[in-house]
């Protein structure tokens, strides 16, 4: 059983990775480099979420906003674009089950960053978990390597995004608890813009698209409506539901390539696909500890 938990938020988590599922697709179909594209998701979202900002006002809880919260803010939005940069590289050379699934490794994260935190071994439960992941993320990445060489380059980029995500949950945690979500989302993408245009010059990508429609839908899909619905749950439900909600993802992009792009899952993958699953779940119970 899931903890109790808001039915408005529980509805916004769910819409949200589904509408999050969707990018990969759209990363495909954009004819710009692919770290250009999350340029412009973010940039084409940004006046509208800063326009939505303005509109539901809340802004920050408490006193005004200090050096502190803007420098956590800016971090986030680093990570935020270093998170979405690496992904949209690994998205276009693995499949769209691979990339969803490695790319939300974060939910990992958490444990091992609160473990660090409290200087606490992790349960016999949390162990197991952890274990559980690391087979089952072999399992696809052995795949992944037999199916195509370039997989096991475009999972481990999407590995690595999963990494810079969990940081940005861990910042934009910390954020919510003072800021209202719109302008929290706001702020972390207009922080990330700069960053994402860097990156994407450096890599000598192409910049200017042909045809705007993806990206225009990876903006308003992805950013404006994922992340906006993440942003809103994230200040109102518990890690667990929202780590056991981000298994949507994979799902949602994985019937998305398999239907579009013919990538069909085999059983091995669909092992592996349930081992993690289950160390997702596993590792974010609230249960017993066990000595």
């Amino acid at each position: 059983m899931l903890p109790d938990a808001p039915p408005a938020a529980f509805a916004a988590v769910i819409l949200a990775n589904v509408a999050l599922a969707f990018g990969p697709w759209f990363v495909r179909m954009a004819d710009t480099g692919p770290v250009a594209a999350a340029f412009w998701r973010i940039t084409l979202a940004a006046p509208v979420l800063v326009a939505a900002a303005l509109v539901a006002g809340g802004g920050v809880r408490g006193q005004r906003p200090g050096w502190g919260l803007l420098g956590v803010l800016l971090l986030s939005g680093i990570a935020f674009a270093g998170d979405l940069g690496t992904w949209h590289l690994g998205i276009r050379q693995t499949t769209l089950a691979n990339a969803t699934l490695f790319g939300n490794s974060a939910t990992l994260i958490f444990p091992i960053y609160g473990f660090l935190v409290a200087r606490a071994w992790p349960s016999r439960v949390q162990a197991f978990a952890l274990l559980l992941a690391a087979l089952g993320g072999g399992l696809l990445m052995g795949r992944s390597y037999q199916a195509d060489p370039r997989h096991l380059v475009g999972d481990l980029l999407c590995l690595a995004a999963g990494v810079l995500y969990a940081v940005y949950f861990i910042l934009m945690a910390r954020v919510r608890a003072r800021v209202a979500p719109v302008p929290a989302l706001a702020m972390s993408t207009v922080a990330s813009i700069a960053p994402l245009l860097v990156y994407a010059l450096v890599l000598g990508e192409r910049i200017w698209p042909d045809h705007w429609g993806a990206l225009i839908a990876m903006a308003l899909v992805s950013q404006v409506v994922g992340q906006g619905l993440m942003i809103y749950a994230l200040g109102k439900l518990s890690p667990l539901v929202i780590g056991i909600a981000l298994l949507v993802q994979p799902i949602v992009a994985g019937a998305i390539g398999w239907v579009v792009y013919g990538e069909r899952l085999g059983g091995p993958d669909l092992l592996g696909v349930a081992l993690v699953a289950a160390a997702l779940v596993l590792v974010r119970r609230k249960g017993r500890s066990e000595a």
